[in-house]
């Protein structure tokens, strides 16, 4: 039955879905302003302070030649202090980026490093900055595209982390403090270094928004890029399992459909396979190109297991990364060093959960504010995710919300249902959820496996730039910012990223043990 201006809200609930959040130049601004920031900073300690290590800029030539190189002039170059400089700034795992870029995987241990930072920077230097080859040399044209590359990657990274805030805080004063925090994260340098963090971001941050959006092609196409840019992307399909977790329940239980639970699997196991496609034919690259085409009788031992993986073995053999590997006496400054960002992951971690245990340990299936946060935050379109958001309290809920699997009056009491059956109870809250709210249960779970790999299994100090695309941690701090409940907390944190973004870059840059 038609209702009479039921069609003109639907309408303006749809504009607002799709209306672009009234701070994303400014975010934009922002974010430019940090990668600025942070390579200025760069430069200047490379100025004034001496690198422990100045072996950065040699560079032997490749082992074999290599398809479509560009041809090294035999001239010297015609800015040969800049080019210099470009180099010796190439340090770290950034000699590896590079490395590969110009000749390829040559070395067992090279294939560590994923392969699309390394295509990208060498695509940028054989086509946008081919032109600056005679002038700098083809090494440090490599290194100024993967840093135009990544800075720029930052930016967008940092509006779609804007806008994916904005749309699951339903908060803009909320979602652009957490957007501030995030572009001046402790973890700044690697941001603005010839590392892959930027483009991780910019596919993570790009592919679940547009999850959120009820884009799946474009969100299963950027997450399943952000798995050939690093290893954990792969744990991004979790967010399509999640979704089918929650929607196959809802098919079986209430529309009692078993078709439409198999449906919705099995288009998940679809889209699971293709995230994690690019690592694993990366892995396949690899098998190929050292047991296949190596000497046979020189095989490396993870060639002769049943289900051999290179990336664990290099991981393993060449970095000594294992469970509980990491847990020495001599190793106590490395957790010093990355014990604020855990802290403040497991912080984040806590405070949401402590808000409503039962909600987040039944991993979203006690829903607090609709019947099923699928449906909100997993919506086969807008125009589903509008109608919910219509019947449910938010984004206008001052005083009170629903709990579990309905609505509450003024009161507290549970209201009836159309069907007739009531609701089960109701919890009133003092204030809108924000950093507490449904949506953002997924992140959570996200980032607590994060964690644990980070404490249990990596090189620990790694952490600060492992969480450090996570957006419950910006958004938690946020939340300390925002409710001004603990703002001595959040000035401190303010001091933490700081700190670390001035001797991230001190250490970092002059070749010094950061993370």
């Amino acid at each position: 039955m038609f209702i009479p201006g039921q069609k003109r809200k639907k309408k303006r609930l749809l504009a607002s879905e799709t209306a672009q959040p009234p701070d994303t130049l400014r975010i934009l601004r922002i974010a430019a302003a940090s990668r600025l920031a942070v390579v200025v900073l760069i430069v200047f300690w490379r100025l004034i302070a001496s690198p422990y290590d100045t072996s950065a800029s040699l560079n032997p030539p490749c082992l074999s030649p290599v398809t479509g190189a560009i041809d090294h002039p035999s001239r010297p170059v015609r800015w040969p202090v800049i080019s210099k400089a470009i180099e010796d700034s190439i340090v770290w795992d950034g000699v590896y980026f590079v490395r590969i870029a110009e000749c390829g995987y040559e070395y067992e241990q090279s294939y560590a490093f994923l392969p699309l930072l390394p295509l990208c920077i060498s695509f940028l230097a054989r086509s946008v900055f081919a032109p600056f080859v005679p002038l700098l040399g083809y090494r440090a044209v490599l290194g100024l595209s993967a840093y135009l590359l990544n800075n720029l990657a930052f930016c967008l990274a940092s509006v779609y982390f804007y806008w994916l805030s904005f749309i699951i805080l339903k908060d803009p004063n909320h979602a652009f403090q957490a957007s501030i925090f995030f572009c001046f994260n402790p973890a700044s340098i690697f941001y603005s270094s010839v590392y892959s963090e930027s483009l991780y971001a910019l596919l993570s941050l790009g592919g679940v928004y547009h999850l959120l959006q009820g884009s799946k092609t474009k969100a299963v196409l950027l997450l399943a890029f952000s798995g050939s840019a690093r290893s954990n992307g792969l744990l991004n399909a979790g967010y399509f399992c999640f979704q089918a977790m929650h929607q196959a329940c809802d098919a079986i239980f209430q529309k009692k459909k078993i078709g439409l639970a198999l449906q919705i699997v099995s288009a998940t196991i679809l889209q699971t396979v293709i995230i994690s496609l690019p690592f694993i034919s990366f892995q396949a690259y690899g098998f190929y190109n050292i047991c296949q085409r190596g000497p046979s009788d020189e095989l490396r031992p993870w060639c002769k297991s049943r289900l051999p993986y290179l990336y664990g073995f290099i991981q393993g053999h060449y970095w000594g990364v294992g469970f509980l590997s990491y847990f020495q006496l001599k190793q106590l400054p490395n957790f010093f060093l990355a014990s604020p960002v855990l802290l403040l992951a497991v912080s984040s971690i806590v405070e949401y959960t402590k808000s409503d245990p039962k909600f987040a340990f039944s991993l979203g299936f006690l829903a607090t504010c609709i019947e099923s946060s699928a449906l909100v935050f997993y919506s086969t379109g807008i125009e589903k995710r509008a109608e919910i958001i219509k019947d449910s309290s938010f984004p206008n809920m001052p005083k009170e919300r629903m709990h579990r699997s309905g609505k509450c009056n003024k009161d507290g009491n549970a209201v009836e249902r159309t069907s007739g059956s009531y609701l089960q109870e109701c919890n009133p809250i003092s204030e809108a959820p924000r950093y507490h709210h449904i949506l953002v249960l997924p992140f959570v779970l996200h980032l607590a496996f994060l964690v644990a790999v980070a404490f249990f299994v990596m090189h620990v100090q790694v952490a600060t730039r492992f969480l450090s695309s996570s957006p419950p941690i910006y958004w938690f701090v946020s939340h300390l910012s925002v409710s001004g409940a603990s703002l001595r907390w959040s000035r401190f944190i303010w001091v933490y990223f700081t700190s670390y973004i001035l001797l991230g870059s001190l250490l970092f840059s002059n070749f010094y043990p950061f993370t």
